[in-house]
C-alpha cells in the first residue's frame, strides 16, 4: 500500500538526518565535560580566595601611639549552618591598654577579665597595676546570633596605645553547633620574622590560614592618614579616598571575583546544556 503524504515526508525527514558516529558522540561528550570542569574551576579559582579574606578583622578610626582609638572588630561567619554566638578578644598584655571601655551592643552582653601587671605602668602620672586582658561578647539569644552570609563590629575605646608597630588581638570564635574558631595565628613581619607573643605563627611570608587580628600603629608626630581637617582641601580629600580604598578593597575585590566566577559559571553551563541539547538532535 503507498505511504500518504505525511508518511513520506516523515520518512524524508528521518533519512536526511546525518548518523551520529561514535566519533562525534565521543566529541559532544568531552566538549560538554570540558565546560563544566571550566566552569567549577573558576568558580573555585574566584571563590577560595574570598573566603581566605572573610577574616575577623579589627580597625580604628585613627591609632596613633600615645593616643586613643576607637576600635572596631568585624566578625564574618563562615559558616552555613551554624551562627556566631560568642567573641572572645585577648588584649595584648604584652603592650598592655590602660584603659579600656566597651561600647554596648543590642542584642549582645560582655564581660571584661583582667589581670594583674608583674610591672605597673604609669598612665596620667598614675601607676596601673591591672589591666583588662581579655572581652567576651555572648549572644543574648539565638536570634542576636551572627547568621550564614551575615557579619557583625563590636566596638571597644582603648588607650593610650603602646609605643609599637602593631597590636595583635588573638580571638575565637564559638559557632551555636559547638565549634571554635581560633583566629591567634600571628602574622610575618615582613622579613620573614613572625610578631612576638605566644600561640600558632605562619611560616615564612605565607599568610596564616587564621590569622589574628592585626592593628597598625603610627608613631607620634608622623602623618595620619585619613581626611584632612580643612574642610575643601583637595589634599584632604584625596587622602580621605584613599582611606576609603584601603578600608574597602579587599571586599570590593571579593565581591567581584564571586560576581565574575558565577558569571563564568554560567556561561559554561549553558554552552554545556547547548552541546548537550544538539548532541541529541544529531541522534
Amino acid at each position: 500500500m503507498p505511504a500518504r503524504p505525511g508518511q513520506a515526508g516523515a520518512v524524508r525527514r528521518r533519512a536526511s538526518r546525518t548518523p551520529r558516529t561514535p566519533r562525534t558522540v565521543r566529541a559532544l561528550r568531552r566538549a560538554a565535560r570540558g565546560l563544566v570542569v571550566a566552569a567549577v574551576a573558576a568558580c573555585l579559582v574566584a571563590v577560595l580566595p574570598a573566603a581566605a579574606f572573610a577574616h575577623v578583622k579589627v580597625t580604628a578610626d585613627t591609632a596613633v601611639q600615645g593616643g586613643y582609638a576607637a576600635l572596631t572588630f568585624r566578625v564574618p561567619n563562615e559558616r552555613d549552618d551554624a551562627s556566631t554566638t560568642k567573641i572572645e578578644v585577648q588584649l595584648p598584655v604584652d603592650f598592655p591598654l590602660a584603659s579600656v571601655s566597651v561600647k554596648p551592643h543590642p542584642g549582645w552582653s560582655y564581660a571584661i577579665e583582667k589581670t594583674t601587671l608583674a610591672t605597673p605602668i604609669e598612665s596620667h602620672g598614675a601607676k596601673i597595676g591591672e589591666v583588662a586582658s581579655k572581652i567576651t561578647w555572648t549572644a543574648s539569644g539565638e536570634d542576636s546570633g551572627i547568621k550564614p552570609g551575615e557579619y557583625d563590629e563590636f566596638s571597644v575605646s582603648a588607650g593610650p596605645l603602646p609605643e609599637t608597630d602593631r597590636l595583635t588581638f588573638k580571638t575565637l570564635q564559638h559557632y551555636s553547633d559547638g565549634e571554635v574558631v581560633r583566629w591567634i595565628q600571628e602574622q610575618s613581619d615582613g622579613d620573614g620574622e613572625q610578631s612576638g607573643g605566644d600561640g600558632e605563627q605562619s611560616g615564612g611570608d605565607e599568610e596564616p590560614e587564621r590569622p589574628a587580628p592585626v592593628l597598625g600603629l603610627t608613631a607620634k608626630g608622623a602623618a595620619v592618614p585619613g581626611p584632612a581637617p580643612a574642610a575643601g582641601s583637595a589634599a584632604g580629600s584625596a587622602a580621605g579616598s584613599a582611606a576609603v580604598v584601603s578600608e574597602s578593597g579587599t571586599d570590593t575585590g571579593v565581591a567581584w571575583a564571586i560576581g565574575l566566577s558565577a558569571a563564568s559559571l554560567v556561561i559554561c553551563l549553558g554552552c554545556a546544556a547547548a552541546l548537550a541539547l544538539r548532541w541529541r538532535r544529531t541522534g
